[in-house]
């Protein structure tokens, strides 16, 4: 991960995928919203996942394994902060713990992974058709 963050440009991503977090089940309407902020952001849909794994997730994880985890959205200003003090206290051996635990845990994400791949390709494909 590059030392340097546009942290303006990640906001709405991270922001966008921390639905993934929630303790609910996502809608079509929020898989559309977080496509169209990976589509209108300088970031490859690869790269959105790598920042889910690296960014998002040692933060939010816990979520999803709590009895009563959130479920109505994160504190935006939380988040943030979250995401960067985590970042902050980043060496290689917590990169390659959370590469490992997120491994692990990653079955949490495959279907939303999938429904939302197929969301994104055919947003960029119908803006390429119009």
């Amino acid at each position: 991960m590059s030392k340097t963050l546009n942290i303006e440009e990640r906001k709405p991503i991270w922001i966008a995928l921390s639905n993934f977090y929630l303790d609910t089940e996502l809608e079509e309407y929020t898989l559309k919203s977080i496509a169209k902020k990976i589509i209108e952001s300088p970031y490859s849909l690869k790269k959105v996942k790598e920042i889910n794994t690296y960014e998002l997730f040692p933060v939010l994880h816990y979520n999803l394994l709590s009895g009563a985890g959130v479920w109505t959205g994160f504190d935006e200003d939380w988040l943030i902060n979250s995401i960067l003090n985590s970042l902050s206290k980043r060496n290689k051996l917590k990169t390659i713990f959370i590469k490992a635990y997120f491994q692990i845990n990653k079955r949490m994400f495959t279907t939303y992974w999938e429904k939302l791949e197929q969301v994104y390709n055919t947003i960029k494909q119908d803006s390429k058709s119009s």
